[in-house]
This record gives structure tokens, sequence and C-alpha cells, in this order.
């Protein structure tokens, strides 16, 4: 590992404050088991987690004059691996110590790894890289498609490519499934268009599951022809969305990308 420079006291109580969270931090078991693997003193055991947590980490590394073992606890509570159950968690986290650790300069990644960026100067710069846009899609419970495939536009706020990228997720998505090339209105068509079509949101029996079958393929339809071909064709600048806008279109795809995550292959494709 790199050598880390020591963290501020007030960083490093807030490290500590998310981790050892009442609600959705560490529980106190997890705490004392990471403590132990990075080889750090619990030196307080039995006082509140986050207490606990800022005890042990400022006396490790004023010991060792680094801020090593600091950055190795918090590789071993953010490791993905342990997420994988509940992705969402992660993410909460991962947000939350962000707006801390911008002002040391650092941003942890979605890998669970620190990566340097210039530090940030005052609590605004700090909570804008963050992204308010994605903590509102987190608070949503968005899928995890739509934060995977706009997360570096997200974290900036630009609403236009968040949009733009989110649509494209979509189309992805359906090709995926499908094994078709094609794109836009032509692909939606293509995977779930005519009597016998290659995908279906359901097993197509009744007049209903076929009404609701339709209606889903006129929503993607709508969905490229609103968002993908206008942002594809039309400079950003002649292009507005607002916050509101782009929360609202993003929810609207998570909703598509888990009626999709439930579609089925009821054929080969031609």
């Amino acid at each position: 590992m790199a050598h880390f420079p020591l963290f501020e006291e007030t960083i490093l109580h807030a490290i500590c404050d998310t981790l050892g969270d009442t609600g959705d931090g560490l529980t106190g078991s997890e705490i004392g088991q990471l403590l132990r693997d990075c080889g750090i003193e619990d030196s307080l055991p039995g006082h509140t987690k986050r207490n606990r947590l800022f005890e042990a980490l400022h006396r490790q590394q004023r010991q060792g004059n680094s801020g090593n073992h600091v950055v190795a606890f918090i590789y071993k509570a953010m490791n993905p691996v342990r997420y994988t159950r509940e992705p969402q968690v992660f993410e909460k986290r991962r947000l939350q110590l962000n707006r801390t650790l911008a002002f040391a300069g650092f941003a942890l990644g979605e890998n669970g790894q620190l990566r340097t960026i210039t530090a940030a100067r005052t609590l605004t710069e700090a909570q804008e890289r963050a992204g308010r846009l994605y903590k509102e899609l987190l608070n949503r419970r968005a899928h995890m498609d739509v934060l995977r495939f706009c997360r570096a536009e997200l974290l900036q706020d630009n609403y236009f490519h968040a949009v733009f990228e989110a649509t494209k997720s979509i189309a992805d998505k359906i090709r995926e499934k499908s094994g078709l090339t094609s794109d836009g209105s032509k692909l939606v068509d293509d995977a779930f268009g005519g009597i016998s079509p290659l995908l279906a949101f359901n097993t197509l029996q009744t007049e209903t599951e076929r009404s609701e079958h339709t209606g889903l393929i006129n929503l993607l339809k709508g969905l490229f022809s609103t968002f993908r071909n206008t942002t594809a064709h039309s400079p950003k600048i002649r292009w507005v969305i607002d916050e509101q806008d782009a929360i609202d279109m993003l929810t609207f795809t998570s909703l598509l990308h888990r009626r999709l995550d439930g579609c089925v292959r009821t054929r080969h494709s031609p």
C-alpha cells in the first residue's frame, strides 16, 4: 500500500461517525472483527461504536505516524464483496464517506479503493461532488443498472448526459437479452413486437397480459423517442433538462429496468 498521510482529527471523526452510525453503520461485532483483521488494538470495546472506532484508529495512526491503518480499515469495511446482498448499503455508505474524504483529497470508488482528487475547500463543494442527483436516486431505491451506467455523470449532476446514458442502458439490456443488434424503437419492435415476440413481459395468455405487454412496448418506444433521439441529435445547449425532470426520468428508467429483468425469451432470435 502507498503511504497515506495522517488524517486530521475532524476528518477521522466524520469517517468514524459514518462507519459507526447507530442506524446505518457497521455493527459492534463487525467493528471488532475488522479491527482485529487490520491488526489494530480495540482499546475501548465497551464504548459507543463511533467513539470506539475513532480511538482505535486515532491511536494507531499516531503510533505509526501514518494514515495507512485508517485506509486499511476503510478498505476492509468497504470491500464490495461484503455487500453483494446489500448493494444499496454499500452505495449509501460510500456516498457519505466521500463527502468527508473529499476534504482530505480522496474519493472512494465503486471498487472500494481510494483515488486522489483535488481536495474540497468548502462543504458545498464536497456535497456537490457526492451528487444530489445520485443521492436522490439512492433514496428512491433506483435500479442498480441505472446507477452503474450513469455514475460518472450523476456525481457531477450532469443531467443531460445522465438522461442520455440511462436511455442507452435500456437498449443495452434489451440487446443483451435478445441477441439483437438494432437500436431505439426498431430494437423494441424486433424484440417485443409481433404475434410471437422474441421477448415477453408475461405469458401473453390473457387480454390483460397482452395489453400490459403492449403498454410496456409503448413506454419503451416513448422513452427512446422523447429522450434518446432528442439528446442524440441536439446540442446540449439547446436541450434543457432540470434536476426534477432528470430525477423523474431516471426513476422511470429504473422501473423499465426492473420489468426487463423479469421478461423472458420465448424463442431463438432469427
